[in-house]
């Protein structure tokens, strides 16, 4: 079935004694036999096979046009290769470990050039001419080549690709046609001029929905056998080097020795039965291995191999006459899609025809077709045998070989026989493992690849010890000892709250008559596109309505493109980067279709849209004008989705219209696009004034310029005696403050400081997001540890009762309670503040507001509110604490900024921006400044003492719905876009630092340490900038990040957040993944860190999933510590504070968790 490798050759036999096995219907899956006698190398298996057949013809080449083909035999291809061996012993000063570039196209001489520099001795290196240069030069520096053959006529080309990196070292071998090129030793470093991770795009941009069958740096897992190991620089031991496609990050280098490609040739050989009156087609390009199967196959057996230029490659019918009617080829090897690309026509009537020369049909590479499909294909006559091959290019080159039987053709057997990917080749070691580990002998699992000497080295690796298995990336089924390919991990998606692979929908498809060929692309993590080659003329209605019948909901796809052809990589698999190109033109010729006769069809087909977009399409219910999106079922993701409709149906951008979506009603959108669309109709509404309109409706409010006086408003003068305290707020952002002297004096001299808590029952940490100077004195130590020894024994007496228990309970259950509820009458999608004093006769308050307009100051310890204030509207924005703790700042959905006081929730004073606020706001330590951010466009900086805006910035486009983030050292201000846009400011003035567009909205908040800030994108990555405004890398998931990256003191190198694809995620900081979590659904809020003895004293990771999970996680490896579920969607981030969670929910309350370990003799009341 499909694996990293193109489609090979997979036979029935190998010695005469295992034919019957290969035959039958299942074979086991035994592994394969060690050969312990196969001590010859590549060049003398080629030059014992010219001894015998010298006088036959070793290969053809023919350009397909007017010219007769031309070939060379055994004798010939042997004589020039010794020619250029001696030209090269003589000009190549590095004899047993000499490597060397081969820089041309297949031609009558490819094998006289491969075996002249084997005989050297030395490795091969296949460069592409086509290749972009820049992944030449990479492909060459990495390998470190210092000799590079280049064919005659391709000179020109090559140096002005690789501008004085080689220079001529020797004149030409013109009757050979090659010239030698030497690396100047002035260029050893091409770091400089060559980086992979900046510059070279394509390795990085690839759909996570393509087939990628190169295993990724950082998954190459390994596992060994004991004993000794296998040196790269071993004299003579390597035979070709290659790199990796790249389509899983940049392109790994792979050097292989003889011994490990050699089991390969010779069991194959045997497999296909391969004898000198056979013919091969040099079909995969030579930097794909398949390409040394091929050749070397035919080149050891005295058999012929055909070269065919590469544009004839591309040409189905002419190619179809050079195999079958010129040459009359015996095997072929090649991908499904190639196989396709010949379509239905010929492969019925010539390639597997009754009367075809094909013996040997080898398909790897990527998925086996379905079995309806060669059926259809293959004529009733026709006795071609037809192999699935398996492997992987980081041992090159296939693991194992299945001979389909013949019965399964017949029109009686049964259509879903699955086939399997049959028995190890010759040296080879199959594994499959669990995500722990452990061996797979019935169920699914990952498979594993290697052997004794099965050894590739990847990269740099300089040993690998014998036994390595290298992790493939590829899930099989195992039944009956026998393997089922499942797909790529890279392939499953998660959609509709099911999880599946999309090669389901590629398999299903295929089985329809109508279907030539097809592809799946999981466009952008957001759409999923089903691209169809049709046979004849096919309706994508009633092929849409056969989709539904035979698959369930989740799997069928968004959209339905037709095209000519499937687009190819050179290795001659799908090419997914250009199926995404070809349905971003697909959009784009939408656009200019698009035509609107006007404001009513307008109004229809927006309401067709939303309905669409929030899954209402069979409610016939009409929308109220009324209606708000996220009130009637919709959420971020959705409300992209309805964003990108919208201005497909408009056929342009339509600036500030996700801001309009997340915060306006359907009437105000329809008003919006008029306004775009028709500037100069009377009858549209002044969207400027919405905010005003909102703010007369308002009882008790009036407008006065940049602040509203509310005549409820007292005036209130700052108290002097203030107290020490301790705020903690999503992510774990972490703020304390000591005061030893008088707020107001004149000189404003406040000692505040911010301590690293990490005793064993201190759940925050701090950030650079605040501010890390350290607490002067020992006095506020002393306090602040009094505070958190309370945090443990409030509430739960058990705790302190059984703490010793804690020690010896090896196997602790984290179990979750109710400990409060408080009904807010309407969704909490706000997070939690949690306010602890110094004092302990002052108890710790919950702060949290609700879309009622509800804001509430709640006992932590007993859930009873201790005041309650009715704001202007809806509140979704996080409330965050004054410097000097006795305010309390929040954003409402009527463009204010409210002030209330922290003791008793009267507003001290409000600030009005020109829309919606979800922002949540963030304080300076160091000048009080509190920063804000608003659907408006701008962040301001608000002085709350002087009740004065500081400075205003407009952020370039795209409303602020996340929230600030403010960096110490440097002293930044990071501010995050629903325009895409991250930037960079300075607190003080205002003024723009640096700025970079992500190309989608941001709605996660940035978050940073002393290094690096992090924000993650609805594109699927978390973003990694450092301070300076350089990105440092970027880590993708497979659905939108809304969820803001946590980083926390207690785990200093880890950044846990959550992803629409339903996995919670921990990465170091060099952008690795380290651990992922599988959630039961969507995982919007911010992940929080925490440790406290009472819990065994683990570090600890509290994440909500959006279907109301409450997961406890070990922060250090990711397991499951304890779960509850909430009864109601969660899109509110968790706070801990000692043993207690705190997290809103939308069945309108907000809840306190108590966690404790199971088994204690007493629980916490519930």
């Amino acid at each position: 079935m499909r694996a990293r490798r193109t489609t090979g050759v997979g036979g029935a036999s190998t010695p005469p004694a295992n034919r019957k096995r290969e035959n039958r219907l299942a074979p086991p899956l035994p592994q394969g036999d060690e050969d312990n006698t196969a001590t010859m190398i590549l060049q003398e298996m080629v030059n014992q096979a010219a001894s015998l057949h010298s006088d036959r013809k070793a290969v053809w080449f023919d350009e397909c046009n007017d010219k007769p083909p031309n070939s060379y035999t055994y004798a010939t291809v042997v004589k020039l290769a010794m020619e250029l061996t001696a030209f090269l012993q003589q000009h190549c000063d590095e004899e047993g470990k000499c490597e060397i570039g081969l820089y041309c196209y297949p031609g009558i001489n490819l094998p006289s050039w491969i075996l002249g520099i084997l005989q050297v001795p030395a490795a091969y290196s296949p460069i592409d001419p086509d290749a972009p240069p820049m992944l030449s030069t990479y492909v060459m520096k990495k390998s470190n080549l210092q000799y590079v053959l280049v064919e005659n006529d391709k000179i020109n080309k090559f140096q002005m690709s690789h501008v004085g990196w080689f220079y001529h070292s020797s004149s030409t071998i013109k009757h050979i046609g090659l010239t030698l090129f030497q690396k100047n030793s002035g260029n050893a470093d091409l770091n400089s001029q060559v980086d992979m991770k900046s510059n070279y795009e394509p390795f990085s941009a690839m759909s996570n929905s393509q087939p990628r069958y190169t295993v990724c740096t950082d998954q190459t897992k390994l596992k060994t056998s004991k004993g000794g190991s296998m040196d790269v620089g071993q004299k003579y031991s390597l035979a070709y080097i290659l790199h990796t496609s790249g389509t899983t990050g940049i392109p790994k280098i792979v050097r292989v020795p003889h011994k490990c490609i050699v089991p390969n040739i010779e069991h194959l050989r045997s497999l296909f039965e391969i004898t000198q009156d056979d013919m091969l087609f040099l079909a995969s390009p030579l930097t794909f291995d398949p390409s040394v199967v091929e050749l070397f196959i035919a080149l050891t057996s005295g058999a012929s191999i055909l070269i065919v230029p590469n544009t004839i490659k591309m040409m189905p019918v002419e190619l179809s006459v050079a195999l079958f009617h010129c040459h009359h080829v015996t095997v072929l090897q090649a991908t499904p899609t190639l196989l396709r690309r010949f379509g239905a026509h010929i492969i019925k009537s010539t390639v597997l025809s009754a009367n075809t020369s094909l013996r040997v049909l080898a398909l790897g590479g990527e998925a086996f077709p379905v079995l309806n499909l060669l059926r259809n294909w293959k004529h009733k006559e026709n006795k071609t045998s037809i192999f699935n091959l398996y492997g992987i290019t980081e041992v090159s080159s296939w693991a194992t070989c299945y001979k389909v039987p013949e019965e399964v053709f017949s029109a009686d057997f049964r259509a879903d026989f699955p086939v399997p990917l049959g028995s190890p080749l010759l040296g080879t070691k199959v594994e499959v493992r669990d995500a722990n580990g452990s061996a797979v002998l019935e169920g699914e699992g990952q498979i594993f690849i290697g052997g004794e000497e099965r050894i590739c080295f990847l990269d740099d690796e300089i040993t690998v010890p014998l036994g390595t298995m290298r992790e493939t990336g590829d899930f099989v089924r195992v039944q009956n000892s026998q393997l089922f390919f499942l797909g790529r991990k890279d392939n499953q998606i998660k959609r509709h709250g099911k999880r599946f692979n999309i090669e389901y929908l590629q398999q299903a498809t295929e089985d329809l008559c109508q279907v030539e060929a097809c592809a799946v692309t999981w466009y952008l993590q957001e759409k999923l596109i089903l691209f169809v080659v049709p046979k004849n003329d096919l309706e994508e209605r009633e092929m849409l309505k056969e989709l539904q019948k035979r698959l369930p909901a989740y799997a069928i796809p968004d959209e339905l493109v037709m095209i000519k052809d499937l687009p190819l990589t050179s290795h001659g698999k799908v090419d997914i980067s250009e199926l995404n190109k070809i349905y971003q033109n697909h959009l784009n010729s939408r656009r200019r279709d698009s035509k609107l006769s006007g404001a009513e069809e307008l109004w229809e087909r927006l309401q067709y849209l939303w309905k669409s977009a929030l899954g209402l399409l069979g409610d016939s219910t009409e929308i109220s004008k009324d209606a708000v999106f996220l009130y009637s079922g919709g959420d971020s993701l959705k409300a992209v989705r309805f964003y990108e409709e919208i201005e497909i149906l408009v056929g342009k951008a339509v600036p500030g219209l996700l801001e309009i979506i997340l915060s306006r009603s359907i009437e105000e959108i329809y008003t919006h696009i008029l306004k775009i669309l028709f500037p100069d109709k009377d009858q549209l509404m002044n969207n400027d004034n919405v905010v005003k309109r909102k703010l007369v409706g308002n009882s008790g409010e009036e407008f006065h310029g940049k602040y509203i006086k509310l005549k409820s408003e007292r005036d209130f003068e700052v108290a002097s005696g203030l107290n020490s305290f301790i705020a903690l707020s999503r992510g774990n952002k972490f703020f304390s403050v000591d005061f030893t002297g008088t707020f107001m004096q004149p000189n404003n001299t406040v000692q505040m400081g911010m301590e690293l808590l990490q005793q064993p029952s201190f759940l925050g940490l701090v950030t650079p997001s605040i501010m890390e100077s350290h607490a002067q004195g020992c006095e506020l130590k002393n306090r602040i540890s009094a505070v958190m020894n309370k945090a443990n024994e409030t509430g739960c007496c058990c705790v302190q009762q059984n703490h010793a228990e804690c020690s010896h309970v090896t196997t602790a259950e984290l179990m979750l309670c109710v400990r409060w509820k408080s009904n807010t009458r309407k969704c909490v999608d706000a997070s939690p503040l949690i306010i602890i004093q110094s004092k302990e006769e002052l108890s710790a308050s919950v702060y949290v507001g609700s879309h009622s307009h509800a804001m509430q100051a709640i006992d932590l310890d007993l859930g009873e509110i201790k005041w309650e204030k009715n704001l202007g509207d809806r509140i979704e924005s996080s409330a965050c604490v004054s410097k000097c703790g006795n305010f309390i700042v929040v954003g409402c959905y009527n463009g204010l900024v409210y002030v209330l006081h922290s003791s008793d929730g009267e507003i001290y004073w409000t600030f009005v921006t020109e829309d919606t606020v979800k922002s949540s706001a963030v304080v300076d330590p160091c000048n009080g400044l509190v920063y804000i951010g608003s659907h408006d466009q701008h962040v301001y900086a608000l002085d709350i003492y002087k009740k004065a805006c500081i400075w205003q910035l407009h952020c370039e486009g795209g409303a602020v719905f996340s929230s600030p983030c403010l960096s110490s050292f440097p002293h930044h201000l990071y501010v995050a876009t629903l325009g895409g846009l991250l930037l960079a400011v300075n607190p003080v003035t205002g003024d723009r630092i640096w700025k970079s567009f992500l190309g989608k909205p941001l709605f996660s908040s940035p978050h940073c340490n002393e290094k690096y800030v992090c924000v993650g994108c609805v594109d699927g990555n978390l973003y990694c900038y450092s301070h300076s405004g350089e990105k440092v890398w970027q880590f993708s998931t497979n659905g939108p990040v809304f969820s803001s990256p946590c980083i926390s003191s207690l785990t200093k190198q880890e950044i846990f957040f959550g992803s629409h694809d339903c996995f919670i995620y921990c990465c170091n900081m060099e952008g690795n993944l380290l651990w992922k979590f599988e959630a039961t659904s969507s995982v919007y809020g911010t992940p929080f860190v925490f440790q406290s003895d009472t819990l065994k004293n683990k570090i600890l990771l509290a994440a909500v999933s959006t279907d109301g999970k409450v997961w406890i996680l070990n922060a250090k490896n990711g397991t499951a510590e304890g779960v509850d579920k909430l009864p109601g969607e969660v899109f509110s981030s968790p706070v801990v504070w000692g043993t207690k969670l705190v997290v809103g929910c939308r069945n309108d309350y907000v809840y306190c968790l108590d966690l404790y370990i199971a088994g204690k003799k007493e629980q916490p009341r519930c």
